[in-house]
């Protein structure tokens, strides 16, 4: 999960882990928190495709 600049931020897109796209503001997070952020309509990263690897497409 990428998050957003500034303390308290939101995430503001989802990632494979190991992706070359994600920035340096980033946190693991579980299978289950990605897909949970993926329907609250965080974006999924375009390049690692996220929402493709979880099976939501």
């Amino acid at each position: 999960m990428e998050l957003g600049i500034g303390v308290g931020s939101p995430p503001i897109e989802v990632h494979v882990g190991g992706c070359y796209a994600a920035g340096k503001r980033r946190r693991a997070i579980t299978r289950e928190q990605a897909l949970a952020a993926l329907a609250d309509g965080i974006r999924a990263c375009i390049h690692c495709r996220p929402d493709t690897e979880l099976g939501v497409l």
